[in-house]
């Protein structure tokens, strides 16, 4: 899991990852910081998902770049394509459902 600290970081992370895992998060944000280690959790179980932390307090444009509007978000990128958005309520169940439905297909 890397953190990443501007939008060329994460422009880059995308480009060079096949499959990668955009988690935006704020320290102030009790749900974010609860439901971090379930998600990194859940990743092991895809080893070829690169996974990256971006806090959205330290880089407030990013929010607008990435039309991230509340907190938590998950982002999911196949060939820097965007496949998954998951905000606010976030099940950990559902997303596992949706990250095998296109994990298995690559």
């Amino acid at each position: 899991m890397e953190i990443l600290n501007s939008v060329e970081e994460i422009k880059k992370f995308i480009k060079d990852n096949r499959i990668s895992m955009l988690y935006f998060s704020s320290n102030s944000c009790s749900v974010c910081v609860d439901l971090f280690p379930k998600i990194q959790e859940l990743l092991k179980q895809y080893p070829k998902a690169k996974f990256a932390k971006i806090e959205i307090d330290s880089l407030p444009a990013v929010a607008g770049t990435f039309s991230v509007f509340t907190l938590p978000c998950i982002l999911m990128f196949i060939d820097e394509k965007e496949i998954i958005r998951e905000a606010r309520f976030i099940s950990i169940m559902e997303l596992k459902e949706k990250i095998e439905r296109y994990y298995s297909l690559i």
